[in-house]
């Protein structure tokens, strides 16, 4: 062979010349493909892929290129808005580690992979059947259900598009439960017929979604008839004789010289120059930002890397130089003596796994898990190189099955830190037949007994092109489940390993397990845990991402009353206002368009409020805070401020909906949720306006009284804020009172949310607080216009916010409590003589007019535009609007303490007069 590799010989043409297959295509299908031969009575043939780490071992960062780019060239396809709300899916085995890292291209959309290993307690969201597969049931076990649900696009990676089968199964199946508009396929390589390109075409028609392709080459596999038959029997007539499966290293082909004797640049791990799909390291895409990816791979393709660079760049720093001579099991003439195998020594080494990390994507891989799990890699990498021999010039990492990612990782922060030359490839449970020739895409195959207590039962497993390439060390890496008796047994993988490499080590990664939703509590005591936050569409018009709602859902229970009998209920019994719900309010058609204009004249001021607070939330709280916005007026602004941090930072915040009532506080059980799936020190509390700081000071309260009854500290009182008329709090994006049109409107532009109630027979002491889904009003319903009218203007004011924010973070902004002395002044003033019936600002006086039965109103003198919609629902309640001179406030909403319907003081109860 010709080492320079000017003449080497495709790894598949020895499938060729002797079945007739055919690769038709782009001429780089023979740089990313060879052929190999199944034992597999559905497919004769196996495209054997050069980049994807599976059968071939490769430079960890040609591996996690080839995806990253793919990631990349999808979020430029998608543009970023779709890109945010997109899931991805990856399939099992063989695409798990491809998939996550196309996940690390869109760098901000949560991934998950589907599983052939069901997980107790864990339930199914949806399945699948891979016809042509070794082992063909997918399950998809998401820990939070809601990743499924939603309109974002749907971007499915798989390592080769043959048929589209699986596709279009995995379509079917869960566009019949969670339909969207639109799918992303992508893959390596598409291998499809035109026949079946055009099945696709007719079945994204029939469900009238949209179906993109993003692939790396395309081409298609012509096979001569009788294909099927002829293959099989080509696999019985060079499967091992007289050796078992369990023991087959090696095609008949090969001596025991040959395979002892492997030179590295003809070994299965280095890929020939006209296939070393290679990226420069300088170039890698895990440090490549969004403006350096068009230089990137996607720009110059992996696949365009010349071998130079190959060689040259620091993943390759190892010397070329023959494998290791001895003892190799053959299949020619086994009696024929051979010495003793000497095997290598086996040790563990600790990764020191963060806590709580998932090891993939089986469960959800979330951008906020990257983000620790890229925190975490460096010292990962230092322990595993601190443990490798000292004079190991070729180190293998070695996944196990569906752990293909977190492997991969290590693997490609291991080559930033050794100078070894280090590869990357997994064990399989797929069998392939073994041949040793330079033609011949699986040159060797070590078997060794499945060890993970598979649900199909026991079985071989296999690394291929491992025995005999060389490797002077190899990293194992398994998850916990699959570290057991049987792999640690004399027959095991790490044993077998030992046989043809001088030094193995053991790396086990946690299994993440879910914990499950909820654990029923047995009567008297509080349940261990509390249910999952609820998320749209089935819980509110929001996306799922937006927000998750730590209510509970009282939708089907009748809780509404006409305002006049709710209030002379409340007043006439002593009741609580969270007791009972207000009607709806249907605003008028003139209403509605004062509230489209006051959202085109408004969203530019609010984009850079939101802006400015989220900033100093950012540089003052946390640099990835857990938004926890107080339903209901808060969520907008908490789905605003999540989506500022995505637009400016590239960063998916948490954000959270609780409730807080007035005399009650806040929702303890919310908060022991919060305590147990996030920091305290990382909550931050959110709302959309203040108005004389009633809210402020109950929540302060309400975490005193909770810490001292749970224990549980390190939760910050202090609310951000949209506005801060009131000079309430320190977190804020604008002290000015200006009208927020989400305070125009109740549950229609707040998702189809109903204000909390907290009513004894329907709340219990261990319940989340409860709200109603006004799914009926869906026709009215303006929530996703605000935040989109809103976030379209991000882009314009993103230099004033930057202005802005400095401005506010230079500043003394400690509150000054004004807004309550000028309430305290106006009670006095008007005779109301308690402040609980004034209600200061645009907002709150809105609220006055939409939810009570309002006395009067103030308004400021030559207040404009503002209060357009104030005046309008005043005329339509025969509510006089007075002007004032200096008032502090736009306006103020007063409710007489004569009018007893409506009237309720501090501790939310009728107020005796």
């Amino acid at each position: 062979m010709n080492i320079a590799g000017t003449n080497r010989v495709w790894s598949g043409s020895w499938v060729t010349e002797r079945l007739g297959i055919e690769l038709v295509g782009d001429d780089r299908l023979t740089e990313l493909l060879g052929l190999a031969l199944r034992r597999n009575p559905k497919r004769a043939h196996l495209l054997v892929s050069n980049v994807l780490g599976k059968h071939v071992p490769q430079a960890p960062s040609v591996v996690y290129g080839y995806g990253f780019t793919l990631g990349r060239r999808v979020r430029e396809l998608l543009g970023d808005d779709d890109a945010g709300a997109a899931v991805v899916l990856g399939y099992a085995e063989t695409a798990t580690g491809l998939g996550h890292s196309v996940a690390d291209g869109l760098a901000v959309a949560p991934y998950l992979h589907s599983t052939r290993r069901p997980v107790p307690g864990v339930a199914a969201a949806g399945g699948f059947e891979e016809s042509h597969s070794h082992a063909t049931s997918h399950l998809l076990l998401p820990e939070d259900p809601a990743l499924l649900v939603g309109d974002g696009p749907l971007v499915l990676v798989d390592d080769e598009f043959s048929t589209g089968n699986t596709v279009l199964n995995t379509i079917r199946d869960l566009h019949e439960r969670y339909p969207r508009r639109r799918y992303v396929v992508v893959a390596l390589v598409d291998m499809r017929s035109p026949e079946d390109a055009g099945r696709l075409d007719v079945f994204a028609r029939e469900i009238g979604a949209r179906v993109d392709l993003v692939t790396a080459a395309s081409g298609t596999v012509r096979l001569p008839e009788g294909v099927l038959e002829k293959g099989q029997r080509l696999v019985t007539e060079h499967e091992p004789r007289n050796v078992s499966a369990a023991t087959a290293e090696t095609g008949e082909h090969a001596s025991t010289d040959q395979a002892a004797t492997l030179p590295e640049a003809q070994s299965p791990a280095d890929v020939p120059t006209d296939q070393a799909a290679t990226l420069p390291e300088a170039q890698s895409p895990a440090d490549a930002s969004t403006d350096e990816a068009a230089n990137h791979p996607g720009a110059q393709s992996p696949a365009d890397v010349t071998t130079d660079q190959a060689a040259t760049h620091p993943g390759a720093r190892g010397t070329a130089r023959p494998a290791p001579t001895g003892p190799h099991p053959t299949t020619t003439t086994p009696a024929t003596p051979t010495a003793p195998v000497t095997p290598g020594r086996i040790d563990r080494v600790d990764l020191r796994w963060p806590q709580g990390l998932p090891d993939g994507g089986r469960h959800g891989f979330t951008p906020a898990h990257r983000a620790r799990l890229e925190h975490a890699l460096p010292a990962m990498a230092a322990r595993l190189a601190e443990a490798l021999p000292a004079d190991a010039r070729r180190v293998l990492v070695l996944g196990f099955e569906e752990l293909m990612y977190a492997p991969l990782r290590l693997a490609r922060e291991l080559e930033q830190v050794v100078e070894a030359e280090v590869r990357y490839s997994t064990t399989t449970r797929s069998p392939v037949l073994a041949v040793d020739d330079p033609g011949y895409a699986i040159r060797t195959r070590l078997a060794f007994p499945a060890h993970d207590d598979p649900a199909d039962g026991p079985g071989e497993r296999y690394a291929y092109n491992v025995a005999g390439a060389g490797f002077d060390a190899v990293v194992a890496v398994v998850d916990s489940t699959a570290d057991t008796p049987a792999l640690r047994a004399p027959d095991g993988l790490p044993a077998r390993l030992a046989e043809h490499t001088p030094h193995v080590l053991l790396a086990v990664v946690p299994s993440y397990v879910p914990a499950p939703l909820y654990v029923a509590a047995p009567p008297g005591e509080r349940p261990a845990m509390l249910p999952e936050p609820l998320r749209g569409p089935a819980f509110s018009s929001y996306a799922p991402d937006e927000v998750g709602w730590l209510l509970q859902d009282l939708s089907g229970i009748t809780l509404e009353a006409p305002t006049e009998e709710r209030e002379e209920a409340v007043q006439s019994g002593g009741a609580h206002y969270a007791e009972s719900l207000p009607v709806e309010y249907q605003p008028s058609e003139h209403y509605q368009q004062l509230f489209h204009a006051a959202l085109r004249s408004s969203a530019s001021r609010i984009a850079r409020a939101v802006g400015a607070v989220t900033e100093v939330v950012l540089a003052e709280r946390s640099p990835r805070p857990v938004l926890v916005s107080l339903a209901r007026a808060g969520t907008p602004v908490g789905v605003l401020m999540r989506r500022w941090a995505r637009f400016r930072h590239g960063l998916e915040l948490p954000h959270y909906a609780v409730s807080i009532v007035r005399g009650r506080g806040i929702d303890s059980n919310a908060l022991r949720w919060l305590a147990a799936h996030h920091d305290p020190a990382d909550v931050v509390f959110v709302d959309g306006w203040t108005g004389k700081g009633a809210i402020t000071r109950e929540l302060a309260d309400a975490i005193k009284e909770f810490e001292a009854a749970e224990g549980i500290t390190g939760f910050d009182p202090e609310i951000a804020v949209l506005a801060d008329p009131g000079a309430c709090v320190r977190t804020y994006g604008t002290r000015e009172d200006f009208l927020i049109p989400s305070a125009c409107l109740n549950s229609t532009v707040s998702g189809l949310i109903s204000r909390t109630v907290l009513r004894a027979d329907l709340v219990g002491p261990h319940d989340f607080h409860g709200a109603k889904f006004y799914r009926e009003l869906a026709g009215a319903d303006v929530s996703s216009d605000f935040l989109d009218a809103v976030a379209a203007r991000f882009p314009e004011v993103a230099d004033a916010v930057d202005a802005q924010a400095k401005e506010l973070l230079g500043a003394d902004r400690a509150p000054t409590w004004e807004g309550w002395a000028a309430v305290e002044r106006i009670s006095e003033e008007y005779g109301i003589h308690d402040v609980n019936l004034v209600k200061p600002g645009v907002g709150e006086t809105t609220r006055v007019l939409l939810r009570r039965v309002p006395w009067k109103i103030l308004a400021r003198a030559g207040a404009g535009a503002d209060l357009d919609h104030v005046r309008l629902l005043a005329e339509q309640r025969g509510v006089p609007v007075e002007e004032v001179d200096e008032l502090p406030y736009t306006c103020v909403g007063l409710i007489h303490p004569r009018f007893t319907r409506g009237a309720t003081g501090a501790d939310g109860r009728a107020v005796a007069v």
